[in-house]
C-alpha cells in the first residue's frame, strides 16, 4: 500500500496512518452494482478499502446509464458486477474486487456477507433490503441501506449496535415505487450514493458521532436534507420473513401472485391466485403449517401476508422470485 496515494485524506484531522490501515484491512459486501453503487464503489475504492465483494445478477442496460456512471455504452449486455470490477481495478490496485453474479437472497446471505465488516445495500429491491437487514441484525454487522425514487431518497445506518430496517419501516406503503416504474434522476442517486459511502467510511473507521441509528433524507426538488435518529426504536419480530426457493417445504401451501404473462422462474407446486381475489373473498389455508406467498418483487407477497394474517395465525413466508 502506497501511503502517498492517500496523503490528502490522511491530512484530515483524526484520519491518519492508523485509520488508513483500518480501511486497507476492511472487507465490505456491496449488494447491487447499479446507480447507488456507482459513487459508493468509486469512493470506497478511492479511499483504499481493502476488499469489496460485489453482488449483482443483472446485465447492463442502456436505459440505466444516466445514473449507472461506472459503465459505458460499449458495456451494454455484460454482467454489471464483472464490468464494475474491471473498471474499478484500474482505479486503485490496493483494492481487490470480488464480483458475484447472483441474486442476493436468504439462502446465500450468510455466504455473501461472510467475513465482511460492513454490508451496503445498493439494490433497487426492498426484498434485498429486508433480507440484508434481518441477516445483519442477527450477526451483529452494520448495514448502510439507501433508496432513491424520482428525485427523493434516503440513507440510513442500521444494525450492529443500532436497530434494523424493520424498526424504521415495519410496514410497506400501499404502492412501492421503483426506478423502473417511477423513474429516477441521476444526480439524486449520486447524492444519496455519496452519503452512503460517507456513512460506510465512518463506520469502518469508528468515527464519532456514529451514523448507526441515523437516517438522512434528501429531496432534489427543494434541495433540502432532513435527518432523524432512531437509536431507541424497538426491533419488531422479522415477520413476514423472506425465504429462498430451495427453502420451500413439500407441505407448504405455495401461492403465486404473479400474472400469467409475468417473467420469472416457475415455482413447483404453486397455485396461481390474484391478490384482488384474496382481498375480496379471503383465503382458507386449511390445516397447512405454512403459507408461502410468491411474486416478482415481494410487494404483493407482503400484501398477501398482511391480508391472511388478519384471520389466520399460522406461519407465513415470502418469496421474491425476480425477473429470471
Amino acid at each position: 500500500m502506497r501511503l502517498d496515494r492517500y496523503a490528502r485524506q490522511m491530512a484530515v484531522p483524526g484520519f491518519g496512518g492508523e485509520t488508513q490501515d483500518r480501511l486497507h484491512a476492511a472487507r465490505v459486501t456491496v449488494i447491487g452494482a447499479g446507480g447507488l453503487a456507482a459513487p459508493v464503489l468509486q469512493y470506497l475504492v478511492g479511499a483504499g478499502v481493502g476488499h469489496i465483494r460485489l453482488v449483482d445478477p443483472e446485465t447492463i442496460d442502456l436505459s440505466n446509464l444516466h445514473r449507472q456512471t461506472l459503465f459505458r455504452e460499449s458495456d451494454t449486455g455484460a454482467p454489471k458486477a464483472e464490468v464494475a470490477a474491471r473498471h474499478l481495478a484500474r482505479l486503485n490496485s490496493d483494492t481487490s474486487i470480488e464480483p458475484c453474479i447472483e441474486r442476493f437472497d436468504p439462502a446465500n446471505a450468510e455466504r455473501l456477507c461472510s467475513g465482511a465488516d460492513l454490508v451496503l445495500d445498493c439494490a433497487d429491491s426492498f426484498a434485498a433490503s429486508y433480507i440484508a437487514s434481518d441477516h445483519c441484525l442477527g450477526t451483529g454487522k452494520f448495514l448502510v441501506s439507501a433508496s432513491v425514487v424520482g428525485t427523493a431518497g434516503y440513507c440510513g445506518g442500521y444494525c450492529g449496535d443500532a436497530p434494523g430496517l424493520r424498526a424504521v419501516f415495519p410496514d410497506l406503503p400501499d404502492r412501492l415505487g421503483s426506478c423502473a416504474s417511477d423513474g429516477v434522476l441521476g444526480p439524486s442517486v449520486g447524492v444519496i450514493g455519496a452519503l452512503q459511502a460517507q456513512m460506510a467510511l465512518a463506520l469502518l473507521t469508528d468515527a464519532r458521532p456514529s451514523p448507526a441509528g441515523k437516517l438522512v433524507t434528501y429531496d432534489a426538488t427543494t434541495l433540502r436534507f432532513g435527518e432523524f435518529r432512531f437509536d431507541g426504536v424497538e426491533n419488531p419480530a422479522p415477520a413476514p420473513r423472506f425465504i429462498a426457493t430451495r427453502e420451500i417445504r413439500t407441505n407448504d401451501l405455495v401461492i403465486d401472485l404473479r400474472g400469467p404473462d409475468e417473467p420469472g422462474a416457475t415455482v413447483p407446486g404453486a397455485g396461481r391466485f390474484d391478490l384482488k381475489d384474496i382481498r375480496e373473498n379471503g383465503l382458507d389455508p386449511g390445516n397447512v403449517e405454512r403459507v408461502v406467498f410468491v411474486c416478482r418483487s415481494g410487494l404483493r407477497a407482503w400484501k398477501g401476508a398482511e391480508l391472511l394474517s388478519n384471520n389466520w395465525s399460522g406461519d407465513i413466508a415470502l418469496l421474491a422470485i425476480g425477473d429470471a
